[in-house]
Order: C-alpha cells, then structure tokens, then sequence
C-alpha cells in the first residue's frame, strides 16, 4: 500500500505541474518548457520501477526474468543521464537570465529550448544501448544495477568496465562543467550586484540547487555500491539509499518547483480557486 500510494503521488504530482505548464500559454518559456521535460523524465524514472517493485512485492517468487532485469536497467539508467544533463540545461539557461538579462530572449528561445530538450533526451537513449548490449552479451553465473549483472559474468568484462567507467564519466563530469560554470558567473553577479537580482537568483536558483544536490546524493551512492564492496553497510540502509534517487528526486521536484515558482503556484491557486467556487454554485 505504501509504494503504490507513493507511485500515485508521484504520478499526480508530476501530471498535474505537465498540464498546468502545457495548457497555459504563459508558462511557454524555455525554464518552463526545461521544467516540463524534468517532470516527464521523473513520471518515467519511477515508472520504470514501481510496477516492476509492486509486482515483486505481491509476488511469491521473488525473481525477475532477464529481458525484465535489462529494461528496467534500461529505464534507470536513461532516466539518471536524462536527469543530469536536464538540469545542466537549467543551469544554463539560469545563468544566462541572471547575467544576460537583456539578450535572453534572443540567446534562449523556445525553439531553442526544445532542441535542448531533445538532445538531452537522445543523448541518453543513444548512448545506454551500447552498455545494455555489452552486458546482454555476458554469460552469467548468477541470479542477482547494470554493473551487478557485470559481476555475475563468467567471460571477459574489461571492456564492460571500460565503457562503463566511460559512460559514467561523461553522464556525470560533462553536466558538470557546465553547472559549475553557470553558478561561478551566478555567484559573481550576486556579489557585484543589486539586491533586487540577488532577491531573483535565490527565488529562481535555489530548487535547482536543492534538487541538484539531492540528485547527486543518491547517484553517487549508487555508483559507489555497484562498484564497491558495500557488505558492511545495514540492508536495511543500504536498500533505502538505493532507491533513495528514485523516490525522493520525483516528489521533491514538482513540490520544490510548484512552491517556489511564483508563475505556476499563482496559476495552481487561481485553477484551486475556480474549482471551490464552481463545486459551491453546483451545490
């Protein structure tokens, strides 16, 4: 009852901030339209695993066949690269709001937007393959993440590990330089500028941050169990920070962002509003 009452607040939550963004013209701007493809990878992240672990829960045998294992390894790991790469986007588009006020609606256009928007999303759909392929090869020894399905492989597996270390480091260090560069030129600007910009990099700024170190948190320990020797860590933690990514970043995303940008909540209250005061003349 608990993963399918948290599946159905996920899937509301998200949904909902989608349609509002979608319906109204307003909020077609390219930090909505970021926005609207961060809550479409969350509905697809915990979708790859919450029928899977519900289906697991009420079943007696607690097995998952191999073509299950490797699509729902699939869903995981598009979902973390798209999550990453989307929010070194934001970071992007962030700074250029903040220290290019003036020339952000020619250097961030919707249109440009949407590109963003499909290069993040094939990057991770073009790129994943070629690891699911190199582990489908695998002969296995075992019935036990992607590089937990390496370890069980009784053939070669360097270059598994190469490309893995590979992808690894290009889904993590390329978002990375960029955010990191966003929020350098950020920062400088706060410093060296008005309160009133200061006022609008925090409000416009500190989501993405939350949501970005919150996202970090559980990806890394994440990498760092399947690559570690993790036996010492209680299951009981271990499982909890394991799917720590994939429960927390998809209900903090759309209430972080729904109460902090003023736009989406002013229209959530204004829908909320409408819908008390029309039930009231219906009764």
């Amino acid at each position: 009852m608990i993963t399918a009452m948290l599946y159905i607040v996920i899937v509301v939550a998200n949904t909902s901030l989608i349609v509002v963004i979608c319906v109204n013209r307003s909020l077609h701007e390219p930090m909505y339209l970021f926005l609207c493809s961060l809550f479409v990878n969350e509905l697809y992240g915990s979708t790859g695993l919450f029928p899977f672990l519900l289906v697991q829960i009420l079943s007696d045998i607690h097995t998952v066949s191999a073509p299950l294992c490797f699509l729902q390894i699939f869903c995981l790991h598009t979902y973390g690269g798209i999550e990453f790469y989307n929010l070194a986007v934001m970071s992007y588009d962030r700074y250029l709001a903040i220290c290019c006020p003036l020339q952000y609606n020619t250097r961030m256009t919707s249109n440009k937007a949407v590109i963003f928007i499909i290069l993040v999303w094939l990057n991770s759909f073009v790129k994943f393959p070629i690891t699911l392929y190199l582990s489908i090869r695998l002969t296995l020894c075992g019935n036990i993440s992607n590089y937990a399905v390496v370890k069980l492989a009784c053939s070669d597996t360097q270059v598994n590990n190469f490309y893995g270390y590979f992808t690894t480091a290009s889904t993590v260090f390329v978002p990375f330089f960029p955010i990191l560069f966003s929020y350098m030129r950020i920062l400088r600007v706060c410093f060296s500028g008005s309160k009133q910009t200061r006022q609008k990099a925090v409000s416009t700024c500190t989501p993405h941050l939350v949501s970005l170190f919150n996202f970090s948190f559980g990806c890394c320990f994440q990498v760092l169990q399947s690559r570690f020797d993790m036996s010492g860590v209680p299951s009981v933690l271990h499982i909890i920070l394991s799917l720590y990514f994939l429960i927390i970043q998809p209900l903090m995303n759309p209430v972080m962002y729904g109460l902090q940008m003023s736009k989406i909540q002013n229209i959530c209250k204004h829908v909320l509003r409408y819908k008390l005061l029309s039930g009231r003349s219906n009764n």
